[in-house]
């Protein structure tokens, strides 16, 4: 299995409401110190409906970047799913995180 369909895979368990940083989701697919290959396979998800690429989020809570639509457009689906954001960060990131 490609390295990007298993981090496809692994993001698909993350449900609405709950976010995921890159480093995290680095670790649950095998990727030590993987943040930045995260990004690039976050960039190029030819799956945006299905793999939910905008609960993907930087350690410090800022959403980062967001290839369909920019961060605006990623806070607001991140809103959507009742995460609150302020100041272009994941507000109280902790109580929000996904744990694989």
């Amino acid at each position: 299995m490609k390295v990007s369909e298993e981090v496809y895979r692994k993001l698909k368990e993350v449900p609405p409401g709950k976010v995921v940083t890159y480093g995290q989701l680095a670790k649950a697919a095998g990727l030590e110190n993987g943040q930045r290959v995260i990004g690039r396979i976050m960039s190029q998800n030819p799956y945006p409906g299905v793999v939910p690429c905008h609960r993907v989020v930087m350690a410090d809570g800022k959403l980062g970047g967001y290839g369909f639509g920019g961060p605006d457009i990623k806070a607001d689906l991140l809103r959507d799913e009742g995460i609150k954001i302020e100041g272009g960060r994941v507000r109280d990131i902790d109580n929000v995180t996904y744990r694989f």
